[in-house]
């Protein structure tokens, strides 16, 4: 199996065969059809002054910094983006100098290549609030809240804006998808239109509020309702996607270094005026930066209302929403990143003529492994699994190295391990016995084993033993 297989068919992708070729062709078809319904201009009269989502990250990012990272006044507290995430993110924005909290303040992670474009609309910037004379009356508390919630309202217009464009000039190029091949191109943008049609239906909804609730009272209120709304439809849109951006990631860089059409086609569109200067990469990663904000923005709105209010539980309720879809994205990238792990493995052990076991099966993940001593002369390597060890040794072929397995056994129903009375049997102080009780041979089988030091003795007795 390889890794293109094994991305795919994990996140509901295609394995080549002729039944997921035709999945692959509706799901085309149904990108191609909601692609031609969002080509239909969508203006709000209020929002015509905000700029790519890039750029207003960066124009938010430091004025907000200091507020988000103050302690929550409300009764959730500020929930951290997982390590994961963290990591993807990083390696896919090629800023391994920097850390992730400097490339993200809140998950406002910034691509922009020009200045930041200054966002001047604000809720108090509005006609229908100057004339309603409540600048004079309302509290500073209030004003602060109705910003915030309007913020939820104006940086999903940028969002879109964004995604108009990466959807209209990368996506639907017919240049870009000549130079791919069908399953190239899906899988680098993924299910990016249907993220797209989830954002116009959740950015309709706020619309509606805003002018409904600007004719009546000025006062903004409710979002929490429409977000909670759309969660389910987040969730099924926003998951599959950010879980694929490790592969979409490798993807990307392998086509800009082998698929001269393709780079000079990106290059081309990454040029037009549209764009503004930005790169694939900053509209690819757009998904990721949404959903961890929205978290962020309706915690900034619960620190600014009063606990008493009728909307605590249910601003609670949608920011849970919201990060139960932030650690399923994380738990698919994790899912990814031992499949790939598995993937890598399985091309390297060697089970010569012994029946070999398949590495990549569902559930599976690499625990530890490295080098060990056998009875103080030969070396071996131990892999072990949640539900498996494999012993093999080194061998090099081609200036690479693989393994040859020597045994293996079901982990921990056959894997049992004791530390060795050095004074008595004379091994290594760093010494343990590693008993198979049946091995792939079906008969027991007992090895003296030395780690490098003590410490890595302890690590290992400690997983064989399952304590962890």
């Amino acid at each position: 199996m390889d890794q293109c297989d094994c991305t795919n068919e994990d996140i509901g992708g295609h394995d080549g065969s002729s039944d997921s070729l035709e999945e692959l062709q509706d799901s085309r078809a149904a990108d191609a059809a909601e692609e031609e319904e969002l080509s239909v201009s969508f203006l709000l009269k209020y929002f015509n002054l905000y700029p790519l989502y890039q750029d207003y990250q960066e124009y938010c990012v430091q004025a907000e910094s200091d507020d988000l990272n103050k302690p929550n006044t409300g009764s959730l507290s500020a929930l951290a983006i997982p390590q994961e995430l963290q990591t993807l993110i990083i390696a896919y924005l090629g800023s391994a100098d920097k850390s992730f909290q400097q490339l993200s303040i809140g998950a406002n992670i910034c691509l922009a290549k020009s200045p930041p474009v200054r966002c001047s609309t604000l809720w108090q910037d509005l006609e229908e609030v100057k004339a309603s004379g409540l600048l004079r009356r309302l509290p500073d508390g209030e004003i602060h809240l109705q910003e915030s919630i309007f913020e939820l309202i104006g940086s999903e217009v940028s969002y879109l804006n964004s995604l108009t464009i990466a959807v209209k000039h990368f996506y639907a190029s017919k240049e870009l998808k000549q130079s791919l091949t069908p399953m190239e191109h899906h899988n680098l943008f993924s299910n990016i239109c249907q993220i797209m049609a989830a954002s116009k239906k959740f950015l309709m909804d706020l619309e509606g509020q805003l002018e409904g609730q600007l004719e009546e009272s000025v006062l903004i209120s409710q979002v929490e309702d429409i977000v909670l709304q759309h969660c389910p439809e987040f969730h099924r849109v926003y998951v599959p996607y950010v879980t694929n951006m490790r592969y979409q990631e490798t993807m990307l860089n392998q086509l800009l270094q082998q698929n001269r059409d393709f780079l000079h086609l990106i290059r081309n569109i990454e040029s037009h005026k549209d764009c503004q200067r930005q790169d694939l990469k900053s509209f690819l990663v757009l998904p990721f930066q949404r959903i961890t904000r929205i978290k962020l923005l309706l915690q900034s709105i619960l620190k600014q209302t009063k606990p008493d209010a009728d909307s605590i539980s249910n601003l609670e309720k949608a920011i849970a929403a919201i990060h139960e879809i932030v650690t399923e994205c994380d738990k698919g990238v994790r899912k990814m990143e031992h499949i790939e792990e598995l993937v890598y493995l399985d091309r390297l052990l060697d089970f010569g003529k012994m029946k070999s076991v398949p590495l990549v099966v569902s559930g599976r993940v690499l625990l530890h492994q490295g080098p060990m001593r056998q009875s103080g002369f030969s070396s071996v390597y131990l892999h072990l699994f949640n539900d498996l060890l494999v012993i093999s040794s080194k061998k090099y072929y081609f200036q690479h190295a693989g393994f040859t397995v020597m045994d293996h056994a079901e982990f921990p129903r056959h894997v049992k391990v004791e530390h060795v009375q050095t004074e008595l049997l004379g091994p290594p102080p760093d010494s343990f016995l590693l008993h198979l009780s049946k091995s792939h041979t079906g008969q027991p089988t007992t090895m003296k084993l030395a780690a490098e030091t003590r410490s890595d003795t302890e690590v290992w007795m400690k997983l064989l033993k399952c304590e962890r």
